[in-house]
């Protein structure tokens, strides 16, 4: 067995877990709760609401409920408090439709500490009743203020931002509003009861300001904003999009993303990178999304 002593807490992260997968887990999807998870994100998009193709972030819902296992199988139980989001970074291979039969499974890849907190990386795949790849995923654990050392194994695919990025000029803009409310329709469309998006008292204690909005339900509205602006709407044309959560998004806040045009070693797809922000503050960055 490998494993690194998380110096600041006293607890041990477990290297032998990595690359164990979790076990498989069925979905069955349906329009209503493709239409439910639309409406729960404020999506605009007809074919999405009317629940004849999911949103692109609708992926993470069949996946949900293996993430915290498989990150938990390195990272010590007692840490699930102090998790949060990191990143997360989709790969799709066809659009999410009513009438499929999923498949899931996620393994742990990697993990790595710094002083300020460590990472654990969960990697997922979901297939079809075929067995065909529809899409797959990495997750970031982010284990608050807990250093578990060197770490091992693998990182996430890289998809930073850059200043040169930044100082091109954007192809677009959108700003929406995260709605009072968003926290408590998202959760229960998106399978998602973790405490500090309920509950401002246990959300405080988290040392956080009060309720926070769900990072992918930030990242649900940057999705639709990339697809009406850059993709006339056409979700089947999205091949990957990819975040960093860098600020917690409020309840009732106001958010701006920004894409820019940006290089991609694949001569037929068009990548943009983009960065959102809120109440002055960059909530998502090293954002990137890439289209056929």
């Amino acid at each position: 067995m490998s494993s690194a002593d998380a110096t600041t807490a006293g607890v041990v992260f477990d290297g032998s877990g990595l690359g164990e997968w979790t076990d498989e887990e069925r979905f069955s999807v349906t329009a209503e709760r493709i239409a439910e998870y639309a409406a729960a994100t404020n999506d605009p998009i007809a074919a999405h609401r009317n629940g004849e193709v999911a949103p692109p972030v609708f992926a993470v819902v069949p996946v949900f409920t293996s993430m915290a296992p498989a990150a938990l199988s390195v990272a010590p139980v007692e840490l699930l408090m102090k998790l949060v989001h990191g990143e997360q970074d989709f790969l799709f291979h066809r659009p999410i439709r009513p009438g499929d039969e999923l498949v899931v499974r996620a393994k742990p890849i990697g993990y790595v500490g710094k002083p300020n907190g460590s990472t654990v990386v969960v990697y997922a795949e979901t297939r079809d009743a075929a067995g065909e790849l529809v899409n797959e995923q990495w997750m970031t654990a982010f284990f608050r203020k807990v250093d578990a050392g060197p770490g091992e194994g693998e990182a996430a695919p890289e998809h930073r931002i850059t200043d040169a990025d930044r100082a091109g000029e954007p192809a677009a803009q959108v700003t929406a509003q995260i709605d009072k409310d968003q926290t408590f329709r998202y959760s229960p469309a998106s399978g998602d009861p973790m405490p500090i998006h309920l509950d401002d008292e246990i959300a405080q204690m988290a040392g956080l300001p009060g309720i926070i909005n769900h990072g992918l339900c930030t990242m649900a509205f940057t999705s639709w904003a990339a697809l009406t602006e850059l993709a006339d709407s056409e979700t089947a044309r999205l091949r990957r999009l990819a975040v960093r959560f860098a600020k917690p998004v409020l309840p009732g806040q106001e958010i701006t993303t920004t894409f820019w045009p940006t290089g991609s070693a694949d001569s037929g797809v068009r990548a943009y990178a983009f960065e959102t922000e809120a109440a002055g503050q960059i909530a998502i960055t090293d954002g990137r999304v890439e289209f056929n």
